[in-house]
């Protein structure tokens, strides 16, 4: 079933270029979100919601049935994304949301979905 959804929704390849912010400039967060946010499409909202506000990193479905990832931008725009991820897609329902703050990744400059 993995290989499926690889097939159809991409793997690690799929990461996209975003352009990346100066280094002085930006924040790392470790997010994790727990609710509804497996099986609703949640990771594919969250890569394209990060990639349209021009945020690097990766989102990672967990064996616990929550979602983790690291996001990496401007505080402003980390802190907007996060606002999406709390109103979530229409299908989720965060329930709790948790983050922690983490060391800038200098030149990264893409987002993808972990598998």
């Amino acid at each position: 079933m993995r290989e499926l959804f690889k097939k159809i929704f991409g793997s690690r390849s799929d990461e996209e270029t975003v352009q990346p912010i100066d280094d002085k400039n930006a924040v790392r967060k470790s997010v994790t979100v727990q609710g509804r946010v497996q099986g609703v499409g949640f990771r594919y909202f969250v890569r394209q919601e990060a990639r349209a506000l021009g945020i690097s990193g990766w989102v990672k479905n967990l064996d616990d049935g929550s979602v983790t990832m690291e996001i990496q931008g401007t505080s402003a725009v980390i802190d907007e994304l996060i606002e999406r991820l709390k109103r979530g897609n229409g299908y989720s329902k965060v329930v709790q949301l948790k983050s922690n703050d983490l060391d800038v990744v200098k030149g990264e400059n893409k987002f993808g979905i972990r598998y």
